[in-house]
């Protein structure tokens, strides 16, 4: 593929100079299932071996608009986010494609839209339209215990149904427990902290890195080895919500209703438990009741096809052992659409459009639902994966260049890289580094023999890091978006890394101290 490619003349090296000033405003300033194969894993370390450092400049002028519009233009944002997103994807398809030839431009386009976008862009969708559609009912006031329960319900099932599952599963239920509350971004903040990210480490189901490693020979029930990380994890997080989530409610609903009215004197001041509950909340007290429950078995459909695709990717009716590659439907030059991503988006399709057949419509007005949100994600997404084709190929090719022996310096590689790329390929790199480092004993896997240990730091890193960024894991932009549909005001791109640098890292910090320093 780089044999006979042209010299670049003066489009691109105009294109160059623009790219590279965008870059240095970028480093000034301070997602889903791929498809993998070995075929994909040689074309993108090829390709990173030829693409310069600069070339990751349009992702990062991708991640400077997404961080600087909505908050300079809001309303023009909402307008022509698309636009935006399509013109930082054209700055670098086409001076790549003149650079590089035709061919392997286009193969590499339509290698990442058709094999990693569309699967993930429809498993989001299938989540969405089908948990738009399971209303929880009931008077369910959102204290700071009622609060507390819930992020650890969220984070205890994200590992079951997946972190994108169980996200769409509970926001709804959370903002609308809370929908009385004037303060509440912060609830939504930990909700991406802990159900969005972290509480999908215990199995290869939970989140995509840890399904791209279980395809790759570590076994299903390995991953459970995160747990203690989880709980100490889980334990922190969990206290530093309730004691701020318990201090903000006591400020608000001192001496009066959720309405604004003076009933909650009455009942007295808020003491931590349930005797600080609303009076006109506590007078109500209907039961708990779910409403469009039949949703649960296309949801259950759902997280079975994604494990259904695992389960086909080895099996021989869809892999051929001898050329290590996938059957499926040829589309370009050597590009094809397995047949087990076909099942699987195919389940996906049958199972959310059932929901919307099947579902009252009713139930959805009740949930506020509305298809504004994964629009803004698909057409977001679109450009973060096109843009970001080259810095995961240079990762890929010039990871193992990066000189890591620890586990510490696998948790942090891996952690603050997946913070803004792709968290399944990242981790699918670093956990190859790890196998190239000719460990005496370990784990067999098809990356090699690796350490326990560093295989636990690079899970660890791209599952808990995913929740540094808006965009480090695929939930974490959805739940904010149904958030702001709600009303709620949420914190900037930038405004929420600084939530991460208040809260995430001294966390991890101390995950590093307690496992990963020895």
């Amino acid at each position: 593929m780089s044999e006979n490619m042209p010299p670049a003349g003066r489009p691109v090296r105009s294109c160059v100079r623009l790219a590279a000033f965008v870059a240095a405003l970028a480093l000034s300033a301070d997602c889903a299932f791929a498809s993998g194969g070995e075929a994909a894993e040689e074309s993108a370390h090829a390709l990173g071996s030829l693409l310069p450092f600069w070339s990751v400049a349009p992702f990062a002028g991708l991640l400077l608009s997404i961080a600087i519009f909505p908050l300079v233009k809001p309303h023009w944002w909402e307008k022509h986010l698309f636009k935006v997103s399509i013109f930082w994807s054209l700055l670098f398809f086409v001076p790549f494609a003149i650079a590089l030839g035709a061919e392997p431009a286009f193969f590499e386009l339509i290698e990442i839209v058709l094999l990693d976008y569309l699967p993930f862009i429809i498993l989001l969708w299938g989540l969405f339209a089908v948990s738009g559609g399971i209303v929880l009912r009931g008077d369910l006031v959102g204290t700071p215990k009622v609060n507390l329960l819930l992020l650890l319900i969220g984070t205890l099932l994200a590992s079951w149904v997946g972190t994108t599952g169980a996200s769409m599963l509970l926001i709804r239920p959370l903002l609308r427990a809370n929908e009385s509350r004037k303060k509440k971004a912060h609830i939504v903040v930990f909700f991406i902290f802990l159900v969005s990210n972290m509480g999908g480490c215990l199995t290869p189901v939970g989140d995509p890195p840890l399904f791209l490693g279980f395809l790759r020979g570590v076994p299903f029930f390995w991953t459970m080895r995160l747990l203690p990380l989880l709980i100490v994890n889980t334990v922190v997080l969990l206290a530093v919500f309730f004691i701020m989530d318990t201090r903000l409610y006591k400020k608000e609903f001192q001496g009066r209703d959720p309405d604004g009215s003076s009933a909650f004197a009455a009942v007295g001041a808020y003491d931590g438990g349930d005797a600080g509950v609303p009076a006109r909340a506590a007078a109500k007290s209907a039961p708990l009741s779910l409403a469009g429950a039949h949703n649960l078995l296309f949801l259950a459909v759902i997280v079975g096809s994604v494990i259904l695709s695992g389960i086909t990717s080895t099996h021989p009716s869809f892999y051929d052992e001898n050329l290590g590659v996938l059957f499926g439907i040829p589309v370009y030059d050597e590009v094809i659409l397995p047949y087990n991503s076909v099942l699987q988006m195919a389940l996906i399709v049958l199972a959310g459009i059932f929901s919307i057949i099947t579902t009252k419509s009713e139930l959805r007005k009740e949930n506020l639902f509305t298809w504004g949100p994964i629009k803004e994600v698909a057409h977001l997404f679109i450009g973060i994966f096109i843009t970001m084709i080259p810095a995961l190929a240079i990762l890929n090719a010039r990871g193992a260049e990066l000189g890591l022996t620890s586990p510490w310096q696998f948790f942090w590689a891996t952690g603050a890289l997946s913070s803004f790329l792709d968290n399944a390929p990242t981790y699918l790199v670093f956990m190859t580094t790890a196998g190239s480092l000719g460990a005496a004993e370990g784990l067999s896997t098809a990356a090699g023999l690796i350490a326990p240990k560093l295989l636990l730091a690079v899970s660890a890193g791209a599952v808990f890091m995913g929740a540094n960024t808006y965009i480090g894991n695929a939930p974490n932009f959805m739940v904010r978006s149904i958030a702001e549909e709600n009303g709620i005001k949420m914190p900037s791109f930038f405004g929420y890394i600084g939530w991460s640098l208040c809260f995430l890292v001294p966390l991890f910090l101390l995950d590093t101290l307690i496992f990963f320093l020895n």
